[in-house]
C-alpha cells in the first residue's frame, strides 16, 4: 500500500523495513556482531540473526561459535561453516521502534526522491502548471501534484510577485541532487518559457508549419524571438502575432507586460542582424571574422542610441539571438576610424625617398636603400649605432638623417595641431562666457547708453552721482576728457572709463565730444 501511494517499488519498502530493524537492533545490543534481518513477506514477521563462524576453539565469541553450540542451532553444522544465531526481538523496546520508524521514513523519502528524479530527468524545458505553496526566504516552493519544486530567486522575473495559492506556469529548469535545496527546479525567467507559451498559443508552431529558431530574453523587460515558416504561403511573424495581436497579447499578459520582439529568421547573418536590431535602421554590416562569429554594424548617427538600446539591452539581446559578437558604430565614428587608419598607413608605408623633401640628398637615400632600409618607419626605429654601421655614415650624417625623419613626422603632427574653424555661435558663446571691458570710441555719451555702468562695483553710476549731487568737471584743453577716476565714489569703475579715451588711441577727442554734465 505504501509503495502504491508513494509510487515506488515494493522491494524498496521491504528493504527499508529490514534496514530499520537492523539499525534498531545495533542500537539496542550495542555489539560488534555481524547482524542480518530476515523478513517473511507472507506473514510480515522479522527476525534478527547474528552471523558467526563455526570453529573448534573459540577465540572471539562475538564472531565465532563452537561446534557443539552450533549443532544445537543446526545439527548439520560443520567446522568452517557460517551459522545464523537468532537474536531476541522481544527485547527491542519503544526507543528501538522509534528508531526503526525514522529509518523507514528516511528510506522511503529517498526512494520517493529518486523516483521523482528519474521521472523529471528527461522533462527539462517542459511547461508545467504549479501552485504557490509557501515562501522560503526568497524562493517559492510550488506544488506540482506529485512532488514539490523550487522556484529560486534567480529564476523569477523581477516584475512578478506571487501569493500563497496563486497558480503559475513554469518550465522545468533541472534537478539538483544532494544538499539542502535538492529537488526539481522550475523557472519563470528562462527563454524556454516564452517558447512553450508560443507553442500553446500558435497552432502553426504546434503543428510544425512555423518553427522557433532562437530566443533571447531578459526576464521582465524584453524578449526577442526568431521564427521561420516552412510554408511559403504562411507568414511566420503574422502567425505569431495573430489577428489584431490577440495571440501575442495573451503571452504578454502571462509575462506581466514583458515586451516581445518577433522577427523572421534568415540564414544570411547580415539580413538576420538587420532584423534583430530593429527598430533601429542599419546602414551596413561587415563580417569581421566568420570563424569567430564577429561582425561590425554601422548605423546613422541619430540611430546609434536606438540600436544600442536602454543600457545596451537591444544589442545584447540581438547578440544572444544570433550567437555573434556585434560591434555597433556610428557613421561619424567609422569615418574617424578610417581616416586615422589611412593616415597610419601613409606614414608607416612611406618610402625613404620622401625624405628628399626634408633635407636628404639622392646619394644618401640610395645608401639607405642599398642597406635594406626601404621605409621611413624602418629608418626611424633604428638606433644611432645601427645607422653608423652602414658604410660612409658617421655621427654627423646620423644627426642629419634623424633631423630629416623628425621633419617628416612633424608635418603630420602640425596638421593635427591646426585649429579647427570656429563658427559664429562659438564666438558668441565665448564672448558671453568671458565678458571683458572694451575700449570706448571717442565721443560716446555713456549717460545715454542704458545699463552702461551696471558692472561698476560701487553700484549704478546714476545712484552715485545722485548721492554726491555735484560733479566737478575740470576744464580741459582740446583733446582731453574728464578723468572719472578722480570723482569720489567711482574708484571701482572699469579701467576703460578711468583712462582718458584719447590717450594713446588712434583718434583724438574734440571739445564737442567731451562728456556732458549728468543731470
Amino acid at each position: 500500500m505504501l509503495s502504491k501511494e508513494k509510487g515506488i517499488d515494493p522491494q524498496i519498502v521491504l528493504d527499508a523495513v529490514k534496514d530499520a530493524m537492523l539499525a534498531a537492533a545495533r542500537k539496542h545490543f550495542r555489539s560488534q556482531e555481524d547482524l542480518i534481518a530476515d523478513l517473511d513477506e507472507n506473514t510480515g514477521n522479522i527476525q534478527i540473526y547474528s552471523v558467526k563462524q563455526v570453529v573448534d576453539a573459540v577465540e572471539d565469541p562475538v564472531k565465532q561459535i563452537s561446534l557443539p553450540a552450533a549443532r544445537r542451532i543446526d545439527k548439520n553444522a560443520e567446522v568452517g561453516a557460517e551459522i545464523r544465531e537468532p537474536k531476541p526481538t522481544d527485547a527491542l523496546g519503544r526507543i528501538s521502534a522509534q528508531t526503526a520508524k525514522q529509518v523507514i521514513l528516511q528510506k522511503v523519502r529517498e526512494a520517493e526522491r529518486d523516483s521523482v528524479f528519474s521521472e523529471f530527468q528527461g522533462r527539462q524545458g517542459e511547461l508545467v502548471n504549479c501552485t504557490i505553496k509557501r515562501l522560503e526566504l526568497q524562493d517559492y516552493m510550488v506544488d506540482m501534484g506529485k512532488t514539490e519544486a523550487r522556484l529560486p530567486k534567480k529564476e523569477q522575473s523581477r516584475v512578478e510577485n506571487f501569493g500563497i495559492g496563486d497558480r503559475v506556469r513554469c518550465v522545468i529548469k533541472g534537478i539538483e541532487r544532494g544538499g539542502k535545496n535538492s529537488g526539481v527546479i522550475v523557472s519563470r525567467a528562462a527563454p524556454e518559457l516564452v517558447m512553450r507559451l508560443f507553442e500553446q498559443e500558435v497552432p502553426e508552431i504546434y503543428d510544425g508549419t512555423v518553427s522557433i529558431k532562437a530566443c533571447a530574453r531578459e526576464a521582465g523587460e524584453r524578449t526577442k524571438i526568431a521564427v521561420f515558416s516552412r510554408d511559403r504561403d504562411v507568414d511566420s511573424v503574422g502567425a505569431c502575432v495573430g489577428m489584431k495581436g490577440m495571440r501575442v497579447q495573451s503571452i504578454i499578459r502571462e509575462l506581466r507586460g514583458e515586451k516581445i520582439d518577433i522577427i523572421e529568421y534568415s540564414d544570411d547573418p547580415i539580413q538576420y542582424v538587420t532584423k534583430a536590431l530593429s527598430p533601429a535602421k542599419i546602414s551596413r554590416v561587415t563580417i569581421v571574422d566568420p570563424a569567430e562569429k564577429h561582425m561590425e554594424v554601422v548605423v546613422d548617427d541619430l540611430q546609434l542610441s536606438l540600436a544600442i538600446g536602454k543600457r545596451g539591452q537591444n544589442v545584447r539581446l540581438a547578440a544572444k539571438l544570433l550567437g555573434w559578437k556585434i560591434d555597433i558604430k556610428s557613421e561619424e565614428e567609422k569615418r574617424r576610424e578610417l581616416e586615422a587608419r589611412m593616415g597610419d598607413m601613409v606614414i608607416s608605408g612611406a618610402p625613404v625617398s620622401v625624405l628628399l623633401d626634408h633635407g636628404l640628398d639622392e646619394p644618401m637615400v640610395e645608401k639607405l636603400v642599398s642597406a635594406g632600409i626601404g621605409t621611413v618607419e624602418r629608418l626611424g626605429s633604428m638606433t644611432p649605432e645601427e645607422l653608423e654601421a652602414i658604410p660612409d655614415i658617421d655621427e654627423a650624417v646620423v644627426t642629419h638623417i634623424q633631423a630629416a625623419v623628425v621633419s617628416f613626422y612633424g608635418q603630420y603632427d602640425a596638421e593635427q595641431d591646426e585649429a579647427a574653424p570656429v563658427d559664429a555661435e562659438q564666438i558668441e558663446a565665448a564672448i558671453d562666457a568671458n565678458p571683458e571691458p572694451l575700449e570706448t570710441p571717442a565721443g560716446v555719451d555713456f549717460a545715454e547708453i542704458p545699463g552702461a555702468f551696471e558692472n561698476i562695483e560701487t553700484g549704478v553710476l546714476e545712484e552715485d552721482l545722485a548721492t554726491h549731487k555735484a560733479v566737478l568737471l575740470e576744464e580741459t584743453d582740446e583733446g582731453e576728457v574728464l578723468d572719472l577716476g578722480r570723482v569720489e565714489g567711482l574708484s571701482g569703475a572699469p579701467s576703460s572709463l578711468r583712462n582718458p579715451v584719447g590717450s594713446g588711441g588712434p583718434e583724438e577727442t574734440d571739445e564737442s565730444d567731451t562728456m556732458e554734465k549728468p543731470r
